[in-house]
């Protein structure tokens, strides 16, 4: 039986929108088992989009947001969202960003605790390329006062140069500084599934309730602290004692090794697919009026022209007469 057709377009998001990138996307994978999708910009069916540009407000079809981001939808802008946020209903499904990385299954993995020990790693690695990250940055100073803490990003570089391979790096040592952009509920990206998935113990920071994605018994989750004098002082004590060091070691990725509801991509297709199901699932109460959307997007490009229009006495606007 052929599938029904479907006309998508996908549009402001952070990745070239090319044919192999769109048809990796997670929403066009769960899309394509029921769909024959034609990607299109005429007339499409639903527009899918993330938080870079404003090109989706110009369509009156259905908008489904996607963000990488920490960055709330705008239910006045989209029907549905796939988002970091909570609640998940039937206008939110949460899908973290870790989820979309092709590392994910090896949170699954069994580790071997003796095995890592007898590696012999190094103390602690960090990798950082956001100078505005005063959190993780001041870590990384406090921490290089008890021993040296490898960087190999761009912040406090001290290996000669950044490294091409993150996820090779970290894995020649026993913690991690895995911090996030901002605390926020919900907003797990992928910093601390990568120290996880290489055997180091990531010294995390972020999301308040990371509990509902990972097992804190495998981390050292800052916020279970007090402060981060306290962090450091237990970091000392782990890298000193092996027995704590193993107990780490030992403990699944994931609570009880089981994959959450916000990664099971049968619930998000089964999400996706409530929506698609029939014209009025795309009927959104809080969206507004599609003619306003286009008024948004129509003032939105009016003043970027305006704001980049050269100005007279500048050598461009005398290039342009």
């Amino acid at each position: 039986m052929s599938k029904p057709q479907i006309k998508l377009m996908f549009t402001d998001f952070w990745f070239p929108l090319n044919k192999e990138n769109i048809q990796n996307f997670f929403v066009y994978r769960l899309l394509d088992r029921i769909y024959a999708i034609e990607i299109t910009d005429t007339d499409p069916d639903a527009v899918i989009y993330s938080c870079f540009g404003f090109e989706h407000l110009k369509y009156n079809c259905p908008r489904i947001f996607y963000t990488g981001e920490n960055k709330r939808p705008n239910f006045n802008h989209c029907d549905y969202a796939f988002s970091f946020d909570y609640p998940v209903n039937e206008r939110n499904f949460r899908l973290p960003l870790y989820r979309l990385y092709p590392q994910y299954p090896q949170l699954f993995e069994p580790r071997d605790p003796d095995k890592i020990i007898a590696e012999k790693r190094q103390f602690c690695s960090f990798v950082n390329s956001n100078a505005k990250a005063k959190e993780r940055i001041n870590l990384f100073d406090q921490l290089s006062k008890y021993k040296q803490v490898d960087s190999g990003g761009k912040v406090r570089n001290n290996v000669g140069g950044r490294v091409s391979d993150k996820v090779k790096f970290i894995s020649n040592y026993k913690f991690n500084i895995a911090f996030e952009n901002a605390s926020y509920p919900g907003y797990a990206t992928e910093k601390l599934m990568e120290a996880l998935i290489t055997n180091t113990i990531p010294i995390y920071w972020g999301d308040p309730k990371i509990s509902n994605d990972f097992n804190t018994k495998a981390f050292i989750n800052c916020l279970d602290f007090e402060s981060m004098d306290a962090v450091i002082e237990h970091v000392k004590k782990v890298d000193q004692n092996e027995d704590l060091y193993r107990e780490y070691l030992s403990e699944p990725l994931l609570v009880d090794n089981v994959e959450t509801d916000f990664c099971n991509e049968e619930k998000g297709f089964q999400w996706l697919k409530d929506i698609f199901k029939s014209k009025k699932a795309y009927v959104s109460p809080r969206r507004k009026k599609a003619q306003l959307g286009i008024y948004y997007y129509k003032l939105i490009k009016h003043v970027i022209k305006k704001r980049n229009k050269p100005r007279p006495g500048s050598i461009l606007y005398s290039q342009t007469k």
